[in-house]
């Protein structure tokens, strides 16, 4: 009886001595994985950039007449100085170099072969613009002379830059930047090129849009960035409404994951809508130009701001536009660009149904 009973106290130890220690390991158990959860969360914690964009920096004639200080010296600067506090805050901050910095030893020039001086891209850079398109269908108005000037002049300046390349190698290294712990991707295409053509065996010049070569590009950088961006050069001028190959284009660029696709060319503005998970920006219209004498929505163009942000997907956020107006007297002097927040009616008469026409234009409300 002894001996059971010593058996049964001793079963009865080892009973609670197991209970105690799964209730330990147990404990550690739940303590890992909330460990896990925790550094899950961490993994997907939420990135963001911002980033603001302007259209066709298109400097004619009378914009650089206007500009003039010298027998060879420009200044653009107040031109656009009231652009500078409402990009300020944005990390990126686009527009397209319509017409090319080609180098004045070629002679300063405006339509239809454009050249434009040093100092209208010094202007830019000076109030805080920090992304630039080079492909569009002006890039060889000075020949390869003229893009390999360009292309230069950027380079050796604080920008993101695409669509002009010195060489192959040049045009096969897509870069990947980074923002905010964001890796991402931009590169800039044109339709079109006025009938003009890169030398023989020179095509790397410029970005010419090829389904082929962007597939082959957007492949490059596909599993190293979180976001693509892509500016279009694109569609047929002076039309609100996106012709059938800017759509097609933005389906094929969408379906090839890019994320945010960036329209220049119409020189007026077009709407901004997405294309399945993409964003898409048909046409920034004209930022500032000579344009006056073609019509009202000539110098109108669109200002679009956001928030880009990476978790388990690219989203945009805090989408925002501002209309800018491109000023000048009657005698094509004074030409500034104003941001409809500073306008009133002695500047632009009526100014305020004219922002309500054109911001319908924008949500695709008024086609």
């Amino acid at each position: 009886m002894k001996k059971i009973l010593l058996f049964i106290i001793i079963v009865c130890i080892l009973s609670v001595l197991g209970l105690l220690m799964f209730n330990r390991n147990d404990g550690e158990v739940k303590k890992h994985e909330k460990m896990i959860k925790v550094e899950n969360k961490e993994t997907v914690k939420e990135k963001k950039m911002s980033l603001v964009a302007v259209g066709d920096c298109l400097i004619h004639g009378a914009l650089y007449m206007d500009a003039k200080t010298g027998s060879d010296t420009y200044d653009f600067s107040d031109m656009v100085s009231d652009i500078e506090p409402l990009i300020k805050d944005y990390d990126l901050k686009y527009f397209n170099q319509e017409s090319i910095i080609g180098g004045k030893n070629l002679g300063v020039s405006h339509y239809p072969r454009f050249n434009s001086p040093d100092e209208i891209g010094d202007a830019m850079l000076n109030v805080g613009f920090n992304m630039v398109s080079l492909a569009n269908n002006h890039s060889l108005d000075m020949g390869e002379e003229g893009i390999l000037y360009s292309t230069e002049y950027w380079k050796n300046k604080n920008i993101i830059m695409s669509g002009t390349n010195l060489n192959v190698e040049d045009r096969d290294d897509i870069k990947v930047y980074e923002q905010n712990g964001i890796k991402f991707g931009y590169i800039a295409y044109t339709t079109v090129t006025n009938g003009l053509s890169t030398p023989q065996n020179k095509e790397y010049l410029l970005n010419v849009y090829d389904k082929d070569k962007v597939k082959e590009d957007v492949n490059k950088i596909k599993d190293k960035v979180d976001v693509i961006i892509v500016s279009m050069h694109w569609g047929d001028e002076y039309t609100h409404v996106p012709v059938q190959e800017e759509k097609d284009i933005a389906e094929y660029l969408s379906s090839l994951g890019v994320n945010l696709i960036i329209g220049t060319h119409p020189h007026v503005i077009q709407p901004v809508e997405y294309v399945n998970d993409t964003l898409v920006v048909y046409s920034l219209g004209n930022f500032i130009s000579g344009q006056k004498p073609l019509g009202l929505d000539k110098i109108i163009g669109l200002m679009v701001g956001m928030d880009i942000v990476v978790k388990d997907k690219v989203v945009f956020e805090n989408i925002n536009y501002q209309l800018l107006y491109t000023y000048s007297n009657s005698s094509d002097r004074n030409y500034k660009v104003i941001p409809f927040s500073n306008l009133d009616d002695d500047v632009l008469p009526d100014y305020k149904s004219i922002e309500n026409k054109y911001l319908d234009i924008v949500k695709g409300s008024n086609e």
